[in-house]
């Protein structure tokens, strides 16, 4: 790797003392009586490019400069591909998994992929939403919206991954949709979003097989 030492003879007259590392290149300029103690090294701005960065600092009364070289390999966010800034969510479950638990099929089977589960405990699932959902051309025809009531039932089914495992007492022949509390819509779901639902158990009457659940439906992290 090719070096230079940035010389800066308008901050002193006496040459200065040079430090080199693998990756680094240190310069020492001794600082004049009247700015030793506590004081702090002037501000210094330097045009550098991307691949090299400097600092001014203090070290035992002498002020020093500091170059880092950085691996090329680094690339900042704006050198990245989009497409390749964003890890994809974790694949905890597939969809032939999710089959084999919920009874529920096409068009009404509304859980994509889980990415977090702990049965009898939580599960947070992904619905991807598409124009070609079969909802879409009656609601509405010019601006398609998910119906609420499908988002309710999304979440239900990711409540019904977490509660039916032979561990936790359930069974897909018996899964019935009780009730519901305090739903609030507070924007809508349009094609080509990606609803991440997670379901939480709050309750269980095991006796009575009956399980009571508290969730939340984000886009974007919004809720």
């Amino acid at each position: 790797m090719a070096r230079s030492l940035l010389s800066a003879p308008s901050l002193h007259s006496n040459p200065p003392l040079s430090r080199h590392g693998s990756n680094t290149d240190l310069l020492f300029f001794p600082f004049p009586k009247s700015q030793r103690g506590n004081a702090l090294p002037p501000v210094l701005s330097l045009s550098k490019p991307k691949s090299t960065a400097w600092a001014l600092g203090l070290e035992r009364g002498r002020s020093f400069l500091t170059r880092c070289s950085v691996d090329s390999a680094v690339k900042t966010e704006e050198e990245v591909p989009i497409e390749k800034r964003f890890p994809p969510f974790p694949t905890v479950m597939d969809i032939n998994q999710i089959r084999d638990i919920l009874p529920h099929r096409f068009p009404f089977l509304l859980v994509d992929r889980v990415i977090e589960y702990q049965p009898g405990v939580t599960a947070v699932g992904i619905k991807n939403v598409t124009i070609n959902d079969n909802f879409f051309p009656g609601h509405f025809p010019e601006r398609p919206i998910m119906p609420g009531v499908l988002m309710v039932e999304a979440m239900a089914q990711v409540g019904g991954l977490v509660m039916l495992q032979p561990e936790v007492g359930g069974s897909r022949e018996n899964f019935f949709f009780a009730g519901i509390d305090k739903v609030r819509f507070r924007k809508p779901v349009i094609a080509g979003d990606t609803l991440v639902m997670r379901m939480t158990l709050v309750k269980l009457q095991k006796r009575f097989g009956i399980a009571k659940m508290e969730g939340k439906a984000y886009v974007g992290g919004d809720v």
